[in-house]
């Protein structure tokens, strides 16, 4: 008997691969945008990987962490720069690739019923990969990522009543120091990835039941305009994934410094405040939101909170009937605006906050806010020419 029989007997496997592969049809009319989902799975594969064998000789240790990082791995052990390298830009490859899969979503109307779960699930996805982001980049125990730690730790003191003994709780101390370092090590590596396991796995599940958006947003007949996923999708999907792995090891190889600050190969010093304090490039947006509320600190915290989680409710401000931006030339407007409002913010999020850079950053946080807050009024205009198309 075949191990493949064998295993059908007790699991029915030969099932399991009908219903979740061969028998699962996906639209004919989606583009490449559609393949940054499996691309961020892969992704993922590689930073648990990478992971675990940077587990084996990192320290979590205030006086041994940097020197396990930035010598006895990148010079003592053997291709441990190649998993170091590796790691560090999947990390950063990991949000390019979110970016890019939540912009088509919120292009294409994916976050529209019956796929509110689908959205919620990923929303709850870029949190725990945010928060995973965070607390690795404490490990290296640099310059920089001491004093973004310190940074980012101090905003929870102005949360009301729970504030201040939150801060100490999240440090395990006054300051960022050794127990912080053990903290984070110990979410990074156990919680946070075990947690994106198990949402990942209800993501996939609820694309499965409620099937995956198109171009068009409109439903359709999958006997007669879908393609199976297992093999006619997956060939493509292999393609894309083959295109990506160069254009990444092209950047392990050649350009790993991008996703490296210089600073930060510094060892943390308490002592010595950096010039200027930022966080990684997928932070920046966020941050530049923060600081664009220069002349009020609790304005800039509450639109900082605001602008992580306004998104999360994309499938309640846009109740238009329409689902596809292809088909909505106001939501369009909003959308580029919106994208390139983005890009500035992070861009912004590097430079100083003085003079002119901070009166430009107040407005792009404003520019920001405004793309929800149009999205009601733009679904009300829509709903309105439907009807008057039908009369």
């Amino acid at each position: 008997m075949r191990f493949i029989d064998w295993l059908d007997e007790r699991l029915e496997i030969r099932k399991l691969i009908k219903v979740s592969l061969t028998d699962y049809k996906v639209p004919k009319n989606i583009n490449f945008l559609w393949s940054f989902g499996m691309l961020l799975v892969l992704t993922f594969a590689i930073l648990f990987i990478s992971g675990l064998f940077l587990l084996m000789y990192y320290k979590p240790d205030a006086k041994l962490a940097f020197d396990s990082v930035n010598k006895t791995i990148i010079m003592d052990v053997s291709y441990g720069w190649l998993f170091r390298h590796v790691h560090a830009v999947a990390a950063s490859i990991v949000f390019l690739l979110m970016f890019i899969h939540i912009g088509r979503g919120i292009y294409y109307g994916s976050y529209k019923s019956p796929r509110e779960i689908v959205w919620i699930t990923g929303y709850i996805l870029f949190i725990l990969f945010a928060a995973t982001a965070f607390t690795g980049y404490l490990l290296p125990w640099g310059q920089m990522s001491y004093w973004a730690a310190q940074t980012i730790t101090t905003l929870f003191e102005k949360i009301p009543f729970i504030g201040p003994q939150l801060v100490i709780w999240l440090r395990g101390d006054y300051a960022v120091s050794d127990p912080t370092l053990t903290r984070f090590f110990a979410l990074h590596v156990t919680l946070l990835p075990v947690l994106i396991m198990i949402v990942m796995g209800i993501h996939l599940y609820s694309v499965r039941i409620v099937g995956s958006n198109n171009e068009d947003g409109k439903p359709i007949d999958k006997k007669k305009e879908g393609v199976p996923f297992w093999p006619v999708f997956m060939s493509k999907e292999f393609f894309v994934m083959s295109v990506f792995l160069l254009f990444f090891f092209y950047l392990v190889f050649f350009k790993f410094d991008f996703a490296m600050d210089r600073v930060n190969f510094e060892p943390a010093n308490p002592l010595q405040t950096p010039t200027h304090i930022y966080p990684e490039w997928y932070f920046l947006a966020f941050y530049e939101v923060l600081r664009g509320f220069f002349f009020s600190q609790n304005l800039g915290l509450i639109a900082f909170a605001l602008s992580m989680v306004m998104i999360l409710f994309l499938p309640w401000l846009d109740k238009s009937p329409t689902v596809s931006g292809k088909n909505r030339p106001l939501f369009q407007i909003a959308f580029w605006i919106f994208v390139i409002d983005v890009l500035v913010l992070t861009i912004l999020g590097k430079l100083p906050p003085t003079g002119l850079y901070a009166w430009v950053g107040f407005f792009a946080a404003l520019v920001f806010f405004g793309f929800f807050i149009s999205l009601p009024i733009i679904a009300r205009i829509e709903k309105k020419q439907l009807e008057g198309d039908k009369k």
